[in-house]
């Protein structure tokens, strides 16, 4: 059953490639055609086109097609091209003429999108808290290991001293950036797109008021035109956002690759989050952080995927567009199963807290060493070169006992107020 169907069938082959794998993606997308649906009925009957009996028949057996989804019972036969004709084809079945009736005054095309809508602002939303429960996590974990020193880096070399307080913040405070992005997404999803029907409204007086707040949007797409290129263009958005987020979890799962390695030795995690070598018995592999920065980086294409689907196309439909359906929902997944992950796997953090105490780390000090010359009365120049000089000879003597107390330094995490920051997100 297609929704466009005349009367004559297509050949399998162009079946095949048309629907593509909508039919599986749909499962997940089927709840939101059905509150679209019912919406949709509502409005039917508010404006006169349905009886108030045939709505109330429609909206309970689109509530009892709900409550199959969420039990998993709903499939889409190959018989079907996608949820829309499978659910289209059980009010009918199960109301007759009725159930034919729910197609009037909207086209598949605002069907797909107004479900699309719903669904990112769902899947955006769970992103979003997902994220803040990682935040939390992170800045628990700064609070508690704030003391215990770890070196920095720049170039992959020993540059001055750091600590877990301040990696565990930077990637708390660089959530938020993150989430700026999806908020921005969340806010172009966030707006009703159906009543465009095919992309040039419709004859029928519909009340797209009415569908906005039966629905929980917090706008109208209000232009026709404008509301069917926002399709392609509301994903493309939401992949922005999820590339920011993947590029905070892939660093830091490079970060805790690095760090688990013997060679730093900074951190650990119990066996059981680990893996092992099919031949080499003492391997304790982090295989969960090497897939969480390679599903993170393939992550970082996935706006540039849609940007070569959406290039060059004009105004109104064309067939392109259901290709990124298939690039942005598995981005979706792919993304809250990192975070879920990161999150699951950084409670048992173990933190090596006496990594300073080998002598390789000494440089670490120059800085603060050469700032101590410099507050004694030395000209930063003078004291730079003689640190140097003391250096290159292996006269070096380190200063330990530093002390940084500016905002958003070592002494002085800022956390209430990264935590803050957070908090006045919406």
């Amino acid at each position: 059953m297609k929704l466009w169907d005349k009367g004559f069938s297509t050949d399998k082959k162009i079946d095949h490639f048309t629907v593509g794998n909508d039919r599986e993606l749909d499962l997940l997308l089927a709840k939101y055609d059905v509150i679209a649906s019912t919406a949709h009925a509502k409005m039917l009957g508010k404006i006169g086109l349905l009886i108030k009996e045939e709505t109330e028949s429609l909206v309970k057996e689109l509530a009892t097609i709900g409550e199959s989804i969420e039990k998993g019972e709903f499939v889409i036969d190959d018989s079907f091209e996608d949820m829309h004709s499978k659910i289209e084809y059980m009010l009918t079945e199960k109301l007759g003429d009725t159930g034919k009736k729910i197609h009037t005054a909207r086209s598949r095309n605002d069907q797909v999108l107004v479900a699309m809508h719903l669904y990112l602002k769902n899947e955006l939303a769970e992103i979003k808290s997902e994220t803040k429960i990682l935040f939390d996590l992170l800045l628990n974990l700064a609070d508690k290991y704030k003391s215990v020193l770890i070196p920095g880096y720049t170039h992959l070399q020993i540059a001055m001293p750091s600590s877990f307080g301040l990696w565990f913040s930077a990637y708390a405070e660089s959530l938020i950036d993150d989430l700026y992005f999806i908020d921005a997404a969340y806010k172009i999803a966030d707006q009703n797109p159906l009543g465009s029907a095919a992309g040039y409204g419709s004859s029928f007086p519909v009340d797209r008021t009415f569908t906005t707040q039966e629905m929980g949007f917090a706008n109208l797409k209000y232009n026709v035109v404008a509301a069917q290129m926002g399709r392609g263009k509301v994903e493309k958005a939401t992949a922005f956002g999820i590339s920011s987020v993947a590029a905070t979890l892939s660093k830091m799962g490079m970060d805790i690759c690095l760090y688990m390695s013997q060679n730093f030795n900074f951190i650990s995690f119990p066996d059981e989050l680990t893996t092992g070598s099919s031949i080499m018995p003492h391997k304790k592999n982090p295989d969960v952080f090497e897939l969480v920065r390679g599903k993170c980086n393939r992550l970082q294409g996935v706006p540039n995927q849609l940007a070569l689907i959406l290039t060059n196309l004009p105004s109104g439909y064309h067939r392109d567009l259901q290709l990124v359906k298939e690039v942005i929902v598995p981005a979706i997944q792919d993304l809250r199963a990192c975070i879920e992950i990161l999150t699951f796997s950084l409670k048992e953090v173990r933190v090596n807290e006496n990594i300073l105490e080998d002598p390789k780390y000494d440089y670490l000090f120059s800085v603060d060493t050469l700032n101590e010359l410099v507050l004694s009365g030395i000209p930063f120049r003078d004291a730079y070169k003689q640190m140097g000089t003391e250096i290159h000879e292996g006269r070096f003597t380190p200063k330990r006992d530093i002390k940084h107390t500016h905002e958003g330094s070592l002494g002085n995490l800022c956390l209430n107020e990264i935590r803050k920051k957070m908090n006045d997100i919406n």
